[in-house]
């Protein structure tokens, strides 16, 4: 079975977020960082070279398939803040999501330009869901 890329490492959160030109977006990260901290109650941690992570669960998917992530995470990309929340995002959260405010859904993301653009209220909410819906749904959350 392949290694997974997605690991915690020992790299500095401030020090990738500090790295973010874009200064409005590194303002937001930082705000997201307090955001999670506050609502995982777990500190920040580097997954990979480019998540910010919070808690981990241990997932095995029905193909056998499994490994470690973080219970909630984001990434500050060049064209958005891109917050995780796993598949089925859009049917969990329909009711949040009209009234989250702007921003791009896929499958398991939020595609956030700016954190103004929402409500940040709403976005909270469902951070804390989602979390503890992983714990829930996963053995071993912590």
């Amino acid at each position: 079975m392949a290694e997974l890329k997605t690991k915690k490492t020992a790299v500095s959160v401030d020090s990738f977020l500090n790295k973010v030109t874009n200064a409005q977006q590194r303002a937001d990260a930082f705000q997201l960082v307090d955001i999670m901290t506050n609502v995982t109650g777990k500190p920040p941690r580097m997954w990979g070279p480019s998540i910010v992570g919070f808690g981990e669960y241990h997932y095995v998917y029905d193909s056998g398939h499994e490994g470690d992530i973080c219970l909630a995470g984001f990434s500050p990309r060049t064209s958005a803040l891109v917050v995780y929340f796993g598949a089925g995002l859009e049917q969990r959260f329909a009711k949040e999501l009209k009234k989250l405010g702007k921003c791009k859904v896929t499958k398991g993301c939020l595609y956030i330009k700016r954190l103004a653009d929402v409500d940040l209220g709403v976005l909270r909410g469902m951070i804390k869901a989602n979390v503890a819906f992983l714990g829930v749904q996963r053995s071993g959350g912590t």
